[in-house]
């Protein structure tokens, strides 16, 4: 398969002592349902983070430099350096 664009959000909540649990990531249609999505989850969750990426999904080759959309809150590395 060739490479392509995905959009995606990823939440997190609280895990054990300080640690953050990511759910289940969201797989969206355009960068802006993500920004949208990731919005609207920002005020429920500890931390999330919308982001667009170059992806072989045949491979699991992910871009190493995904497009940031959107981010708030409280997130583990590497998007904790945003």
């Amino acid at each position: 398969m060739a490479m392509q664009t995905v959009h995606l959000v990823q939440a997190f909540i609280a895990g054990k002592g300080q640690a953050l649990k990511a759910e289940q990531t969201l797989v969206c249609t355009s960068a802006e349902e993500a920004r949208r999505k990731a919005e609207r989850l920002s005020t429920l969750r500890l931390g999330v983070v919308a982001f667009s990426a170059t992806a072989d999904a045949d491979l699991g080759d992910y871009d190493e430099n995904p497009v940031i959309l959107f981010h708030a809150g409280r997130l583990p590395p590497p998007f904790d350096e945003l």
